[in-house]
């Protein structure tokens, strides 16, 4: 998924830059890791919900066991619970969503109409975050519009249901960054947390519908093949702590153009395990949401910096 910081973020001192760049593409090899393994072991027929169970699961115990012996059970207050469980909800609904439109898509093209969700959000902000608008993001999420739709254009062979979902999967996501504004007031490791508990208590109740059907499937599964499973959970929570790490060495202006690398990884992945690659029409729309994003990035950050002055 694509994971950009909160919007109303201010620049802040950089410490390390090349360390914040180098460890952010590294995340968004992680987290097109987490959509690979997930798309692959459903590909074996490893139900939607299971994988999802293995996904938040590790994940959160990863994460607790990696914050929880230096914050313990504080690290769990939220300043904003109702905020943090809205925000819980609409990223597993949005996890759902994602790996619905994976079955389906290759995978770069999934991912690139993912990152129409930032546009989004900046487009609706006068009305759902009460800003003031602005003509340029109008424009960059109409020009995003256009590279999405001249990846999904008649021709290209996309099934329409995957490119269902993919769209209703960027509105999930553009759903999840604004309620992030809400929780920004909270630490990271705490969002982090809220969130793969949320997931995990949600698709544990749901776990005895689920495991019957998928049981004679996981009684199949080689060690090889649980390991990619259990994997989805580590690469989950891996892409997101080393994205959290990244934010912390290098101001937000300076990582938003890295971030769009992780179609790259998504592009890159999709060849070498099932042979998919953009065609040059494709990489022309993916090029066209890239630069929308990369320029409008620049501009609310440079409105933001002239704003503080």
């Amino acid at each position: 998924m694509p994971s950009l910081p909160p919007l109303s973020a201010k620049p802040h001192a950089s410490t390390l830059p090349i360390g914040g760049i180098l460890v952010l593409i590294a995340s968004t090899w992680a987290l097109s890791g987490l959509d690979a393994s997930g798309k692959w072991v459903m590909g074996l027929g490893v139900p939607l919900l299971l994988m999802c169970w293995f996904r938040y699961v590790i994940h959160f115990f990863l994460v607790l066991a990696l914050v929880f012996p230096s914050k313990g059970w504080g690290v769990f207050r939220s300043q904003r619970p109702r905020a943090q469980l809205l925000r819980g909800i609409i990223m597993m609904l949005a996890t759902f969503s994602l790996f619905t439109a994976l079955r389906y898509l290759p995978q770069a093209e999934a991912t690139a109409i993912n990152f129409l969700a930032p546009l989004i959000v900046l487009a609706a902000a006068p009305w759902l975050l009460k800003e003031k608008s602005y003509v340029s993001r109008w424009i960059a999420a109409g020009v995003g519009l256009i590279g999405v739709l001249i990846i999904i254009r008649p021709g290209s062979d996309l099934p329409p249901v995957g490119i269902f979902f993919g769209l209703i999967t960027a509105c999930m996501f553009a759903m999840q960054f604004i309620v992030t504004r809400r929780v920004a007031i909270d630490n990271a490791m705490t969002t982090l947390l809220w969130s793969g508990a949320i997931g995990s208590l949600c698709l544990t109740i749901a776990l005895p519908f689920i495991l019957p059907a998928a049981l004679p499937i996981l009684k199949t599964l080689t060690p090889l093949q649980w390991l990619v499973l259990a994997s989805t959970g580590f690469w989950g929570a891996l892409g997101h702590l080393w994205q959290i790490q990244a934010y912390r060495l290098a101001p937000a202006s300076l990582l938003a153009p890295f971030v769009y690398l992780q179609i790259i990884a998504a592009g890159g992945l999709g060849w070498l395990i099932w042979g998919h690659f953009p065609d040059r029409t494709s990489w022309f729309g993916i090029l066209i949401i890239c630069v929308s994003g990369i320029v409008i990035g620049a501009i609310e950050w440079r409105r933001v910096a002239n704003t503080d002055h």
